[in-house]
């Protein structure tokens, strides 16, 4: 991709998700992750109504009359955003891949701490952490991630969430807001995300195919796993293949669910061919 085509796709991609991080999202984000708790701001004249806990006794005994304190909530967040970019979410039946709208929700997301003046960093990775952004604040940063998300080409196809998740814990030592988006076809992560939902605010975004729920009768197919590069050749006519591919579907739909709620965290299910916007308003309004 030459440098003119990934600004083109870098500008498509911030007209579309600021729009809905400005006008949607914005709010939503605010009210549903808090900061970190209150700190003082001033003193005022007391009025009526005031909480008589807040008065400033030592204020009060200065100017014979009395003050209150005034808090304010300490606003400033860290948002991580861990994203999966390994060989299976370049797969879509429809118009569309995985990695399409993964990008486009964490571009909605940065774009989303951006307006709440919060810091934003990314992590992508496969069986390995493949880069590391350090969370920072501004609109140039968070176009650095939407290009990083288009452009960045992994080393390795395969998953291994547990390594990422173990290297968040080690340089992110602060609470912070932690989104992975993936499509968790991938296991054996429950220790590690257990440690990382004590310590932050984490939420899955699992993004999948309609054709990863269910195989159709279409007879013989070769087939392709984008992970590991094998190919086989597969019978859709048997009706046993068929019923173990939706079974093993939903095994992994139920494993990213259980583990997650176990450990403490948010879910959030986005199929390819439906409105992610929906379902973030939706999260964001059970989450506030």
């Amino acid at each position: 991709m030459d440098t003119k085509e990934l600004l083109k796709k870098v500008r498509k991609i911030e007209i579309k998700t600021r729009r809905l991080s400005d006008h949607i999202f914005g709010g939503e984000y605010h009210s549903t992750f808090k900061g970190r708790g209150m700190t003082f701001s001033e003193v005022r004249q007391y009025q009526f109504g005031d909480d008589v806990r807040s008065i400033d006794w030592n204020v009060t005994a200065r100017y014979n009359e009395p003050f209150v304190k005034v808090f304010e909530e300490e606003r400033e967040l860290t948002m991580m955003l861990m994203v999966d970019v390994s060989g299976s979410e370049l797969f879509g039946t429809t118009n569309r891949f995985k990695k399409e709208i993964i990008t486009e929700i964490s571009a909605t997301l940065a774009f989303s701490s951006l307006q709440n003046n919060d810091k934003a960093g990314l992590m992508l990775f496969s069986d390995t952490v493949e880069l590391y952004i350090p969370p920072k604040k501004g609109k140039s940063h968070v176009l650095r991630i939407i290009r990083e998300l288009l452009e960045f080409k992994p080393k390795s196809n395969k998953t291994d969430l547990s390594e990422a998740l173990r290297f968040l814990s080690s340089v992110m030592k602060k609470k912070a807001i932690v989104f992975i988006l993936s499509d968790f076809i991938t296991d054996d992560y429950e220790k590690t995300l257990k440690i990382a939902g004590n310590k932050h605010d984490v939420t899955g975004i699992r993004v999948y195919d309609q054709r990863e729920e269910s195989i159709p009768n279409i007879g013989m197919v070769q087939m392709r796993d984008a992970e590991t590069g094998t190919v086989r050749l597969i019978n859709t006519q048997s009706k046993k293949v068929r019923l173990a591919y939706g079974k093993y579907h939903r095994e992994r739909e139920d494993y990213f669910v259980n583990t997650f709620t176990k450990s403490g965290c948010g879910t959030l299910n986005c199929r390819v061919d439906e409105s992610y916007v929906k379902k973030l308003l939706g999260y964001f309004k059970r989450r506030a």
